[in-house]
């Protein structure tokens, strides 16, 4: 029996807004927890799901099967936009007003 079990997980690309404010603060709680600003994105709203019971049974019902999506998918191989994304200076500019981020979202 191996004593690791790796679990592969479908990710993609995704463009979202964020305040000014906003993206600063996932850029230091990334700093803080040495991780990528992609993956606290995707632990917090992890964790945001599992927490909210209201919204747990919300997915028990027809209306989350109908839900439309409004998630901006980005096409193209999620490799090279994360090579990309990786490669960018940490000092880029951001918009006064709100700045667009790249996110992993992972799918079982």
């Amino acid at each position: 029996m191996p004593l690791l079990e790796v679990v592969q997980t479908r990710q993609v690309s995704a463009s979202i807004r964020l305040t000014d404010s906003t993206a600063t603060q996932v850029d230091q709680y990334a700093a803080f927890i040495s991780a990528s600003a992609d993956d606290v994105v995707e632990q917090a709203l992890a964790y945001v799901f599992s927490k909210d019971r209201d919204f747990q049974d919300f997915l028990k019902t027809p209306q989350a099967k109908q839900a439309s999506s409004t998630l901006r998918i980005r096409k193209g191989p999620v490799a090279e936009t994360a090579e990309a994304s990786q490669k960018r200076p940490a000092n880029v500019p951001q918009s006064a007003a709100q700045t667009t981020t790249a996110v992993a979202d992972s799918k079982a």
